[in-house]
């Protein structure tokens, strides 16, 4: 598989994200459902944002394993959010995990009046390799 970011610009480069990824050639691609904040016993969380954000990065990265699939695969993420104030307060968590696990992806975020049951943030990911 080849992998390629575009990016006309580089202000996108500071906030870790490239305005787009071309694939070419890919073995396998994975789209994945939005993940919330919703534990294994398939109850939906109250806790706060950054909680639930957590929770729902580590089911994202719950169904890549199961998948057979890295961070590093992930080509695109749809963020949604029911409070664009409370995302960008905690808007750090989210870099700091693409950061470290070394994710170069296009992003979407999307403020959207309600989710499912009590969550306030889901990732949407499709992953290729």
């Amino acid at each position: 598989m080849e992998r390629k970011e575009i990016n006309p610009w580089t202000w996108q480069d500071e906030r870790h994200y490239a305005q787009a990824i071309e694939v070419k050639n890919p073995e396998r691609t994975l789209y994945i459902s939005g993940q919330t904040a919703i534990d294994a016993n398939g109850i939906s969380s109250t806790a706060d944002f950054k909680s639930q954000l957590l929770l729902s990065i580590a089911n994202l990265e719950e169904v890549l394993v199961k998948a057979g699939y890295k961070n590093t695969d992930i080509t695109r993420i749809t963020l949604y959010t029911t409070s664009f104030d409370e995302l960008g307060q905690n808007f750090g968590t989210i870099q700091e995990w693409i950061v470290s696990n070394n994710i170069r992806t296009a992003i979407t975020v999307v403020e959207v009046s309600k989710l499912f049951e009590t969550t306030v943030v889901e990732l949407e990911a499709t992953a290729a390799k």
